[in-house]
């Protein structure tokens, strides 16, 4: 096979979650741009159609549809119609995450943890939406997409996971971390599962990367600067970077990987965990 063909997900049937912007919105263009049919789903709906209409205009195949992903029903629902308009479901991006809300820089500058961030004063509530969004709504995607990809003996699902979910970083809190090592174990139990059936599934992991995370800090100069300092490539990656990435794990180029996850961090997980 070659490369180009190896490569190729020229018709294939897509669909990304969190799609309306940072990593999603990489991961929509990205398969767009190489043929994909792709419905991006967001909660935002205003984003959604200001970049479903930008990709359209440019003539790719895109469809936008509301999604809120800790609704399982609405997440059935969305992936259901998308796979009777397209044809199926060839390949799923199951990016929707959240941030870990207020406090997200968890620590002072002496690596101390803010009191809300402390486990004994960590709120019912913040636990339940984080583990909600970034672990629950993993498992709903991953579920609907293996109910028409395994009748059909193919698929690839990618799950989006975070460096956090490799090494525990003392600036982010606890159900953040667990949410992601969480949804990284639930990658490795349906690769199990499904690699008979020819459905593979792995994540991507990474780390610092100039997105709206955390209410669009990463956008800010010093923050950038300050996490640019702790990573050993000495920068934050653009979104572009996960591009080829996001391409070898859709397409048939990964037809023998399951079950891995993959850290794009610049070295950041090599690197002490006081970060």
């Amino acid at each position: 096979m070659s490369l180009d063909l190896a490569f190729s997900v020229d018709g294939r049937s897509v669909i990304v979650t969190g799609a309306a912007s940072g990593l999603g919105l990489a991961f929509s263009e990205v398969m767009a741009e190489h043929g994909a049919r792709v419905t991006l789903t967001d909660l935002d709906e205003d984003r959604l159609a200001r970049e479903v209409d930008r990709l359209s205009a440019m003539g790719f195949a895109v469809t936008g549809a509301k999604l809120d992903v800790t609704n399982r029903t609405s997440v059935d629902s969305v992936f259901d119609a998308a796979a009777d308009r397209q044809g199926g479901l060839d390949i799923v991006f199951a990016n929707a995450g959240i941030d870990p809300g207020p406090g997200y820089a968890a620590t002072n500058a002496q690596g101390e943890r803010s009191e809300e961030n402390r486990i004994e004063h960590y709120a019912d509530e913040r636990w339940h939406k984080v583990i909600a969004v970034s672990l629950d709504a993993v498992f709903y995607s991953v579920r609907a997409a293996t109910r028409h990809m395994r009748p059909r003996r193919s698929g690839s699902i990618v799950v989006t996971t975070s460096i956090s979910a490799v090494r525990p970083a003392v600036t982010l809190g606890a159900a953040y971390m667990a949410s992601k090592a969480g949804a990284a174990h639930l990658v490795r139990s349906a690769a199990l599962e499904l690699a008979a059936d020819n459905v593979r599934i792995n994540a991507i992991a990474p780390g610092p990367f100039e997105t709206n995370i955390g209410g669009g800090l990463m956008h800010k100069e010093e923050v950038r600067n300050a996490f640019a300092a702790a990573v050993p490539m000495r920068r934050v990656a653009d979104v572009a970077e996960i591009k080829p990435l996001a391409l070898y794990l859709a397409s048939n180029a990964s037809s023998f990987v399951t079950g891995q996850q993959f850290v794009i961090d610049g070295g950041l997980s090599l690197s002490s965990s006081r970060s």
